[in-house]
C-alpha cells in the first residue's frame, strides 16, 4: 500500500512527493553530465572544458538532492516512527 501503513480504507491512498523527487532525480542526473562536461571528462561536446558548466552542474545536483529530500519528507508527512 502507498502512503496507508495503517491499512484502514478510511483513508484515500495518494501518491505524494513523487513529483518532487522525480524533478529531483532529474536534476541530479542533468547537474553530474554538465558537471563531467565541465570538468573535460567527456571530450568533443560543446561544453567541454569550460568551468562554468562545472559549477553549474554542482548547483543542479544541490538542487536536486534539496528536491528529494523535501518530496521525501513529503511522503512521510510528518509520520512518526515508533
Amino acid at each position: 500500500m502507498v502512503n496507508n501503513e495503517s491499512g484502514t480504507a478510511a483513508e484515500p491512498v495518494r501518491l505524494r512527493g513523487w513529483l518532487t523527487m522525480s524533478l529531483g532525480l532529474v536534476c541530479i542526473v542533468l547537474g553530474s553530465v554538465w558537471t563531467l562536461q565541465g570538468l573535460d571528462l567527456f571530450e568533443h561536446e560543446l561544453m567541454s572544458g569550460k568551468t562554468a558548466w562545472a559549477a553549474v552542474g554542482g548547483v543542479v545536483v544541490l538542487l536536486g538532492l534539496a528536491l528529494v529530500v523535501i518530496g521525501m519528507r513529503r511522503r512521510s508527512g510528518g509520520k512518526t516512527t515508533a
